[in-house]
């Protein structure tokens, strides 16, 4: 379907009429270096309504929320708000007009307090200087106001990412604004702290706010939305008021085209040979011991309530949090993660963490330097050349990365091919055991399903894979078998086949057990 053609089809879906018109984009453009990232994009949204954009990532809809933000000016059409032209020369003045942006990416300074980074550049002031008991209860009063049990005094450095995300959450709504932009703001969260950001958002729509949601989280989009706007290679691909679409044609319209099978076929259920196992592995001195084998070719996922252990687990498996006790061998062989992370690397395992900006990747290297780091594991250097380039003709190929060439720096890639780069590298590398911590997070439907597919090819040449996720469909779409933890301990394992989200729960939040 042509650009023109659909979003003057598609523009005028999801108005509700006893709403009040907040923000009208009229046939906006904007190009970078001859790319054009909004084709003319046409659309209305109201006052008291939750607007999803989606779209795979690339597809447009970052770019035309930050043209309302004022990060970007339109390079052609026009946003109106509340009737008026709408033309902020930065994010400030857009503030100034009513447009409150909370950005995935965190922007707080350390080494400043919780008060000092909700007010920077807004501090009460009294004779000239700032009022530091005022500014201690206004951000009390904020906190409270979303739910927030946290000391304003405490430095922002010592908050942990969950308690900072909120922080800037709490920093957008704190300019009281008529149209608020939630960008992934869900990414960094467990399933009780989106709980708290979801009743938030429900506050700002009984409140008459206008609430931009962008999200890949199909479940967080049908819960929340009342219009959900899709867009696909800067054109709008299609506008869906609630209950006119599902999960299935969502999808269609993301990717423009059916995924078919969207978790790759499993392995046939037979007995394989123990490719790595744990024995009373434990994480610290106050938690249980953990046991369990990981098969030639499986994917194993450890699942659960968030906060339940399978991330010290995890951790303490690959030496990053090294483990008091317990024993590991990988094919027979010892490995000391009481070492430390670059001893399980040397045994045969990788490590793909779930914070890919902070501890996987380089962002200010390339993608050919960043896919070339798996290969320390091989003998010389120039081995290590010759192999590096064998790993970046396998990103090419195998992943589909989208770049602009593999000198590009990682940083102005989408967080899908981001995950793509960092699964690279170890998917290369020789490794013989991968442990992931959340696979896709931040990936888009269509990387999701790529990503798969590539960590079910490395299981078929006779490798294995450990996997936690918080997304539970993941889990028991992706896995040939599930340990079910609750408290740091194992209490059942379920074949992936057999696996419900209720069958997983009732372990998880039970004192149920399964014997293993």
């Amino acid at each position: 379907m042509h650009c023109r053609h659909a979003h003057a089809r598609a523009a005028g879906l999801g108005s509700t009429s006893e709403k009040t018109e907040m923000a009208r984009f009229s046939a906006v453009s904007k190009h970078f270096a001859g790319v054009t990232a909004v084709d003319e994009v046409s659309l209305v949204s109201h006052s008291g309504t939750v607007h999803a954009v989606t779209g795979e990532n690339g597809a447009g809809k970052s770019t035309l929320m930050k043209m309302l933000a004022g990060v970007h000016t339109p390079d052609g059409g026009t946003i109106q708000v509340d009737g008026s032209n709408f033309n902020p020369h930065d994010p400030r003045e857009a503030q100034a007009l009513g447009v409150s942006t909370i950005y995935q990416e965190l922007n707080l300074i350390p080494n400043l307090t919780v008060a000092e980074n909700l007010f920077f550049g807004r501090e009460p002031r009294r004779l000239g200087l700032i009022d530091r008991r005022a500014l201690v209860q206004q951000s009390k009063d904020l906190l409270d106001k979303i739910g927030l049990s946290l000391d304003p005094t405490r430095p922002c450095g010592d908050l942990t990412i969950a308690e900072q995300q909120f922080v800037e959450i709490a920093k957008g709504i704190s300019h009281d604004a008529k149209i608020y932009i939630f960008d992934e703001p869900t990414a960094a969260l467990n399933t009780a702290e989106s709980e708290q950001l979801f009743d938030l958002i429900e506050n700002l729509r009984a409140e008459s706010k206008l609430v931009y949601y962008i999200s890949h989280r199909l479940d967080e989009i049908f819960r929340l939305s009342d219009v959900i706007t899709v867009m696909k290679d800067g054109c709008l691909s299609a506008n869906f008021k609630r209950g006119e679409t599902d999960e299935a044609g969502l999808i269609q319209a993301m990717v423009g085209r059916d995924l078919g099978d969207y978790f790759p076929m499993r392995n046939p259920d037979i007995k394989r040979p123990t490719k790595m196992k744990v024995d009373r592995l434990k994480c610290n001195q106050s938690s249980p011991e953990v046991s369990f084998e990981l098969r030639a070719g499986e994917i194993l996922g450890l699942a659960g309530l968030e906060g339940q252990g399978q991330r010290g687990i995890i951790r303490a498996l690959v030496g990053l949090e090294p483990p008091v006790s317990g024993s590991v061998t990988l094919e027979g062989e010892r490995v000391t993660p009481e070492r430390g992370i670059v001893s399980t690397v040397r045994s045969g395992l990788g490590f793909v963490p779930e914070d890919r900006k902070t501890e996987g990747l380089f962002l200010k290297d390339s993608i050919e330097r960043n896919v070339s780091l798996g290969f320390f594991r091989c003998g010389s250097l120039f081995s290590r050349a010759r192999r590096g380039q064998e790993a970046i003709e396998a990103v090419n190929q195998r992943m589909r990365l989208k770049s602009a060439g593999l000198s590009q720096f990682v940083v102005n890639l989408s967080g899908g091919n981001q995950q793509k780069v960092m699964l690279a590298r170890w998917l290369v590398s020789g490794v013989q055991v991968l442990v992931v911590e959340e696979p896709t997070r931040g990936v888009d439907v269509g990387a999701k399903a790529e990503i798969y597919n590539a960590l079910r090819e490395f299981c078929d040449d006779g490798c294995a894979i450990l996997i936690t996720s918080s997304e539970m469909n993941e889990v028991i779409g992706l896995c040939d078998r599930i340990l079910v933890v609750r408290g740091g301990e194992i209490t059942a394992e379920i074949a992936g086949h057999d696996a419900t989200e209720e069958s997983v729960l009732q372990f998880a939040i039970t004192d149920k057990k399964k014997v293993i």
